[in-house]
């Protein structure tokens, strides 16, 4: 695609609004960013931020998380939702330590090497630790080029081989721009060209853009999915996971019990949390997070 004349637009742009978050900063390391990609997901940043700052001053660098707990790794999680990404970042950080000295990989073989880490984090963390050129195709990005190349409101539900090559296709060519060109399509996605109430008005590539110039149409394309919480088990393991990081003792099953008045589905609730890892269960009938 002809995406030249689009570079300075989101750039200049970026200059000016990009919110000041700390694994931004120039004095990032590639550590800092992993772990913010793997909160980001499905996380937003409001929450990430303090949550981010903290993780990073209890374990700077990967060795210090790995000679941790894996249990520790999901209570410091909190309540930044889908725990066994801690428990991921826990086998990262001792994935690296084993096989990496220590760092964080730089190539993206290695990255997606590592537990828990698919396509977009393994390019996140090429282009915004290491500034290399790299297809960064997160939810926000996918937006702003489905509206802008495409016309279509939201992109189809899995990524297609036609949108990473328009990806690629706007991608600058030399590594700096393109690093910095791939956080500003993001930044773009996530202030102005929004799911619900995109501010077209203020798009510095509004004159640009196809779905603008075909009046919004609305989208038409499959169903997207649309995520429900309350009432789900995804609520009832939030319940039972958070009795479980108030306290570093053993949980009786009848605390545990007390968080959800279906006993079926606690109980399924309760499984699934033990089958993936998050909730070790005890010969004495008690509870803890994993050890």
């Amino acid at each position: 695609m002809p995406s030249s004349p689009l570079h300075p637009l989101v750039l200049e742009w970026y200059a000016s609004h990009a919110r000041d978050l700390p694994w931004r900063r120039a004095d990032r390391d590639p550590w800092g960013v992993l772990v913010s990609e793997v909160m980001l997901q499905q996380t937003p940043v409001d929450r990430v931020v303090p949550a981010w700052s903290a993780w990073l001053e209890r374990w700077p660098i990967p060795a210090a998380l790995a000679s941790d707990s894996p249990g520790e790794a999901v209570r410091s999680w909190g309540r930044l939702g889908y725990p066994r990404r801690a428990l991921r970042l826990h086998a990262a950080a001792v994935d690296c330590v084993a096989r990496f000295a220590g760092r964080v990989p730089s190539t993206y073989d290695d990255l997606r090497s590592l537990p828990g880490v698919g396509d977009y984090t393994a390019a996140a963390v090429l282009a915004f630790a290491y500034g290399e050129r790299a297809v960064v195709l997160d939810t926000n990005v996918r937006r702003v080029l489905a509206r802008l190349v495409d016309g279509s409101e939201f992109p189809r539900p899995s990524v297609t081989a036609a949108e990473r090559a328009t990806a690629a296709a706007a991608l600058p060519d030399d590594d700096a721009t393109a690093s910095t060109w791939s956080v500003a399509v993001m930044e773009l996605g996530a202030l102005v060209c929004t799911a619900a109430t995109p501010s077209c008005v203020v798009c510095p590539v509004r004159a640009r853009c196809a779905w603008v110039a075909a009046g919004r149409p609305a989208y038409d394309g499959p169903a997207r999915p649309v995520q429900r919480f309350a009432g789900t088990d995804r609520q009832v393991r939030g319940r039972l996971m958070a009795v479980l990081r108030e306290t570093h003792q053993p949980v009786a099953k009848a605390d545990l019990d007390a968080v959800w008045g279906d006993p079926v589905q606690r109980e399924r609730a309760l499984d699934s949390l033990v089958v993936d890892g998050l909730v070790d269960p005890r010969n004495d009938g008690t509870f803890t997070l994993p050890t």
